[in-house]
């Protein structure tokens, strides 16, 4: 691609394609088999996102809605869809906060807890086998990479949205 656009637009530089077009390509070919992995334990990756938040925050593996929305930078109506979905299959439950009435708290079940671990184990042993390509310096060299890239654009997209909202 990047010699076809050199031949139309030999002025453009084209660089941003060999990183983040890669990058891009990278995502939608392990994509399929992570969903499958998942599908294999009856979750969407959604909801495998949303026990795994649960799970990896240890114990007593609960947190606020808002935690959670937080965490997975989805909006408080798709993370409701989810835990709607997980309740239902007995793998979280709502609890109101011992603090505060009002509030809920979303709690892992021992179902759940045991479902997020077999899947994300499962799921590390079919992305491992995608890296085998690389030594493993130059995994930890693309995890740097990767760390150092994804922070820029981070901090470039928080600035940017401090100073979309001092102008407004």
């Amino acid at each position: 691609m990047r010699r076809q656009w050199a031949l139309e637009l030999p002025d453009l530089d084209t660089e941003p394609m060999a990183i983040l077009g890669r990058a891009f390509r990278l995502s939608n070919l392990v994509r399929p088999s992570i969903e499958a992995t998942f599908a294999d334990f009856g979750l969407d990756r959604g909801e495998f996102d949303v026990i795994a938040t649960l799970r990896r925050s240890g114990p007593p593996y609960l947190m606020t809605p808002t935690e959670m929305y937080s965490a997975l930078m989805i909006s408080s109506g798709g993370l409701t869809h989810r835990l709607d979905r997980l309740e239902k299959a007995g793998l979280i439950r709502r609890e109101k906060s011992p603090r505060d009435g009002r509030s809920v708290l979303v709690a892992l079940t021992e179902a759940g807890a045991a479902l997020a671990e077999q899947a994300f184990r499962t799921d590390m042993a079919s992305e491992s086998s995608f890296l085998q390509a690389l030594d493993g310096k130059e995994r930890e060299a693309l995890a740097a990479l990767l760390r150092k890239l994804i922070a820029g654009i981070e901090s470039d997209q928080a600035r940017s949205g401090a100073e979309g909202e001092n102008a407004g």
